[in-house]
């Protein structure tokens, strides 16, 4: 094809922008979000890892196994 286009990511500014504040601004609202649509007891924790920002939402495993709330909380 002539109309080929070929895009090549720089890797720097990839990692950069997943290690950013703003990216971990985006997913403490959606885990805000989960925790919301869950409505028991969670506690959020996240940090900046090597490579991107990480994120969890943590709930007791009785509470949370019962019938996979936290899991339907996602959608």
């Amino acid at each position: 094809m002539a109309n080929e286009v070929r895009i090549e990511l720089n890797s720097e500014g990839v990692r950069e922008l997943l290690r950013s504040d703003e990216m971990m601004s985006v997913l403490m609202s959606r885990a805000e979000g989960i925790r919301n649509n869950y409505g028991g007891e969670t506690e959020l924790s996240g940090y900046v890892g090597q490579n991107r920002c990480n994120v969890s939402v943590i709930a007791s495993y009785d509470e949370a196994s019962e019938d996979n709330g936290l899991l339907k909380a996602v959608y």
